[in-house]
């Protein structure tokens, strides 16, 4: 089983998007099979490899998800913070502005899929390997 205090420590690491992969690396270390990153909130559900589950409490403010979601402006911002040229919070304000409600990052399929809040996928795109 892991903890949060475990994936806080993996994630302390991360400085840009560029470090990416290796975050997901280090949390396919610790047995986590995927994580549900909610945009509302920041909040984010952890799975475990067996069946275990963790929950992280919300890391800023509410924000609004827009009801029609656009690819496009996901890819934007996906490009923007791939590359540096946003934080956190600014990628997660501007995937709420292209309808994300979240998002998952799946270790094994090494996959990170954009839903809005009908359930549909917006974008899949693959992990790039370290």
């Amino acid at each position: 089983m892991f903890s949060i205090e475990q994936i806080y420590q993996a994630h302390k690491k991360v400085k840009s998007g560029a470090d990416f992969p290796q975050y997901v690396q280090d949390l396919k270390d610790l047995g986590i099979s995927h994580y549900d990153n909610f945009v509302t909130d920041g909040s984010t559900k952890y799975y475990g490899v067996d069946g275990f589950t963790l929950e992280a409490e919300a890391k800023y403010s509410q924000l609004e998800i827009h009801k029609t979601s656009s690819t496009s402006s996901l890819k934007q911002a996906l490009t923007e913070h791939q590359k540096g040229q946003s934080d956190y919070l600014t990628f997660c304000k501007q995937a709420a502005e292209a309808g994300v409600e979240k998002w998952t990052t799946n270790m094994l399929e090494m996959t990170v899929s954009y839903w809005d809040a009908s359930g549909q996928l917006v974008l899949e795109e693959a992990i790039p390997s370290i």
